[in-house]
């Protein structure tokens, strides 16, 4: 529609609505000269009235509102004749002036009684709960008392559309949100609006009225394909968080009402955010909705929706972009801004997983934030902007550390150290071997990094998983897998489902601490416990095997575990209980170099059969005892701290291992 047709459209409209008024002031006025209170009006005059209006109808190239409405609604003329004289007393005030004279100065809103007595065509149909009328609630009753003597007004929104003036109806603006779609979009998600376009199109013309179930990962996405695909339809969407709509019955059917009303007014689009809603909210509130709410829906979705509706229904996938999308949209983003990049985009996307918005708004930081001499993007600077947007989606969910350790600190037999080099070399070297060398092709499983580190609490495992996230500039979280687990049927996969979900985005490496709590030796399976147990622990190794990144577990009892579980896991490495020259490895490293030490003797420290996490326990301990003091740490302070430590662990501290402390 061009602009001018729309300017003369308002400017039509308004004088039409402005003669069917005026006929309404002539009816009325008709019905008081009847009863000898004013002058007759001539049949000429009332003909010529209407001739007019016929004329100025014919000459609009778009229907007037009143009429749209009408039609769209499918009121009688009578309905829509008491529908005009409700609009005529909201906007004349001699209308109402007459209004007042009829009905004896009562009031200056028509009734139904009024309105039977000034059409011949009256029916009394249109006074009943199904009408139009009352069922769009584009009429509302004023006062109690009997039903032909009530007042009627025009509602609010109704007589604003009339009048040429569209806006979302206050009663929903409180409930519903919009969403701004992103510029950019990929070639998988251009073709799926191509066909939730032809979708609406074709059951739009059958009156089949489709739930568009969107499913997948990327909620996102999800927003951003619904959005484009009503701005190409010229029209509007809102978004409805499942969780919103209401429990009780009359509410609810309320707002499916109002929102299918404001569907025919405005032709806008709604979609349901189903994100975070339970199954149980689902069944008790989203189905009753669909079935009483006629109009198309977009539901956004983990999983499908199969309980039935008498709905049409629909799915579409909707993910996140791949991996040649993704590195498409930061090539282009960057090219946008004049900054032919030198960035290592597979890499980028071997780790990150982003969405559109989320490439968008990280390259546009990094760009902001840092710039070489050369006008190029600092590798580091993206990598690091892009780790902090990743946190969003895991920081909730698990404890980030901030790791400190680096190599030189870690105090491990060589051939341990050595594995773990080779945990950072497969992460390092994925995009070479997956992607260039097509082992991503040939294998579909298994390419996820995964590890078991075995061994007494203290021994370093949590250590080793700060080196190689330091190592590989990632994030590291811990996920204390006895808090995962739930009694309850099926709660632990989807904890667990949560966990990996939030972690795709990141390439964070997972740290599963207490992994004995879930996985000790596989049961033959006895009864329905055992089942569900071996459920559980095949649905994690199969996400394990499927995350991205690199997921550790960590326990103290690997003797515990079946052989089945270990050959899915691609490295194994023992922390065994250090000996004597390891535990003197770790005393050499414990004290910072501003740490005042007197006479620390590291051999006779290193008699104590402690773990590191104990030594580390000791070390700290005796810090504050030297601090307290105001000296500097000697095998006093040492001494204090490992009584303390000793009963903690409620083991008696042998004589022999501290036999010359004091000479």
């Amino acid at each position: 529609m061009m602009q001018e047709d729309v300017t003369n459209w308002f400017d039509e409209n308004k004088k039409y609505i402005s003669m069917r008024i005026e006929d309404v002031r002539i009816k009325l006025a008709k019905m008081i000269e009847e009863s000898g209170i004013e002058e007759d009006l001539s049949k000429e005059q009332i003909d010529q009235h209407w001739d007019e209006i016929n004329r100025l109808r014919t000459a609009m190239k778009i229907p007037p509102s009143l009429e749209s409405i009408s039609n769209a609604f499918g009121l009688s003329e009578f309905e829509e004749q008491i529908l005009l004289v409700c609009i005529a007393a909201e906007l004349d005030s001699e209308v109402r002036g007459l209004l007042v004279q009829i009905q004896s100065g009562t009031s200056q809103y028509p009734t139904f009684s009024l309105m039977l007595n000034l059409y011949e065509n009256a029916h009394w149909s249109s006074f009943a709960p199904n009408s139009p009328l009352r069922f769009w609630r584009m009429i509302e009753m004023t006062s109690d008392g009997p039903l032909m003597t009530r007042p009627l007004k025009v509602d609010e929104r109704i007589l604003h559309h009339v009048t040429g003036v569209s806006y979302l109806d206050d009663r929903l603006k409180g409930m519903l949100s919009t969403h701004d779609f992103p510029a950019n979009i990929t070639p998988s998600q251009a073709e799926l609006i191509g066909k939730l376009r032809a979708v609406l199109r074709r059951t739009y013309a059958t009156r089949q009225l489709p739930v568009i179930q969107l499913l997948g990962d990327d909620r996102g996405a999800k927003l951003d394909i619904a959005a484009i695909t009503a701005a190409e339809e010229k029209t509007s969407l809102y978004i409805l968080r499942m969780n919103d709509i209401p429990i009780d019955p009359v509410e609810r059917e309320a707002l499916a009402r109002l929102w299918e009303r404001e569907v025919v007014l405005s032709g806008a689009y709604l979609l349901i955010d189903c994100t975070e809603a339970s199954a149980t909210d689902l069944h008790r509130n989203l189905l009753p909705f669909l079935e009483i709410n006629r109009a198309p829906v977009f539901l956004a979705l983990e999983q499908p929706q199969q309980q039935t509706i008498n709905r049409t229904c629909v799915y579409y996938d909707v993910n996140k972009p791949n991996e040649a999308e993704q590195i498409g949209l930061w090539k282009t983003v960057f090219k946008d801004v004049g900054k032919d990049q030198l960035v290592e985009f597979d890499k980028l996307t071997m780790h990150f997983s982003f969405d559109s918005q989320k490439i968008i708004s990280a390259a546009g930081e990094a760009i902001n934030l840092n710039v070489d001499k050369d006008g190029l993007i600092e590798n580091k600077t993206l990598w690091d902007v892009c780790r902090r947007h990743a946190r969003t989606s895991l920081d909730g969910l698990a404890q980030r550390i901030v790791p400190k350790a680096d190599w030189d600190e870690l105090v491990l037999p060589n051939d341990q150290i050595e594995i773990l080099k080779q945990i950072a070399m497969h992460m390092r070297q994925r995009a070479t071997v997956y992607k260039t060398w097509g082992f991503e092709r040939k294998f579909s499983r298994g390419l996820g990094v995964s590890a078991l580190f075995a061994g007494p609490s203290g021994t370093g495992k949590t250590m080793a998983a700060e080196v190689l996230a330091n190592e590989l500039q990632l994030d590291l979280y811990r996920i204390d897998l006895s808090q995962v687990v739930s009694k309850y049927i099926g709660e632990t996969e989807k904890n667990l489902g949560r966990v990996f979900h939030a972690a795709e985005e990141s390439g964070a490496i997972l740290l599963f601490d207490e992994a004995d709590a879930l996985f000790g030796k596989r049961s033959e399976v006895k009864d329905s416990h055992d089942r569900y147990a071996n459920i559980e622990i095949g649905y994690l190794l199969q996400s394990m095997e499927e995350y991205r990144g690199l997921a550790v577990l960590t326990t103290n009892l690997k003797e515990s575990l079946d052989s089945a579980f270990m050959r899915r896991i691609r490295f194994v490495i023992n922390f065994a209980f250090p000996d004597a020259g390891h535990r003197e490895e770790i005393w050499r490293h414990m004290f910072p170099a501003d740490t005042p030490v007197n006479g620390l003797n590291i051999p006779k420290l290193a008699r104590l059969s402690l773990t590191g996490g104990s030594i580390r326990n000791i070390a700290m301990n005796a810090a504050f005892i030297a601090a307290d003091q105001v000296e500097s740490i000697n095998m006093e302070h040492i001494l204090l701290a490992a009584k303390s430590e000793y009963a903690k662990l409620d083991r008696k501290l042998p004589t022999t291992d501290i036999r010359g402390w004091r000479e």
